[in-house]
């Protein structure tokens, strides 16, 4: 019979792929037949085909979100609503994970909770991702700039063809926080606006232009 501690001294972090899992297990016979079992007893918890976490008893540390969102599809980076509110920008707790991939856009539901994919394309998914600590795990996160150039564009409920239609939508309808919105990067948004050359976007930049010059009047 495996011994647990062994079993978790093998694995350095708490999640962990099926390769790290099935090296664990080269002892047995018929080590699928002993994954199992492990997930029966709740020893390990499948997140989705070929990704796993320690269960409860055996973890070392709350299970991070953003590195699982990372993890569970990719090349990808979290962006849009749950980037939003990760930098503060808006006021509510975001429960979906949010992220952008150049892969195809897909929504995954795991035992951690809701994972959901935007496909870009190659050119606007390559600007605006930061690496981001937390303890002694790093993810991928868009900055404030491209979580909220991502949103603008993604969002089909708001066509963006007017200027006055921002305020209502980024203050109103999103509620943002004028007095972040204001201190946002230029140089990065306009990287990223033309990496999108999208419309929408530039209308974004002049009307945050607007918001600027009103908070230094």
């Amino acid at each position: 019979m495996l011994e647990t501690t062994p079993f978790r001294q093998q694995i350095a972090r708490d999640v962990f792929d099926y390769q790290q899992l099935v090296a664990c297990l080269s002892q047995f016979s018929k080590p699928r037949d002993k994954i199992r079992r492990l997930l029966a007893n709740g020893e390990i918890v499948r997140i989705r085909k070929g990704l796993y976490a320690f269960g409860e008893s055996l973890r070392r540390a709350p299970i991070s979100r953003e590195l699982l969102a990372n993890l569970i599809y990719g090349p990808s980076y979290i962006s849009l609503d749950y980037a939003l509110s990760y930098h503060g920008l808006i006021p509510e707790r975001v429960g979906t994970v949010t992220s952008v991939t150049l892969g195809r856009s897909r929504t995954f539901t795991t035992p951690y909770g809701m994972f959901s994919y935007r496909r870009l394309s190659q050119s606007r998914y390559a600007v605006g991702g930061l690496l981001a600590e937390h303890g002694d795990l790093s993810f991928l996160i868009a900055s404030p700039e491209k979580a909220l150039a991502d949103k603008v564009w993604a969002d089909k409920r708001f066509d963006g063809t007017r200027l006055s239609a921002y305020g209502s939508y980024l203050l109103d309808d999103l509620r943002l926080d004028p007095a972040r919105l204001a201190v946002l990067d230029r140089d990065r948004l306009e990287a990223i606006a033309r990496a999108y050359d999208s419309r929408k976007l530039y209308w974004l930049m002049r009307y945050l232009q607007t918001l600027k010059e009103r908070s230094h009047a």
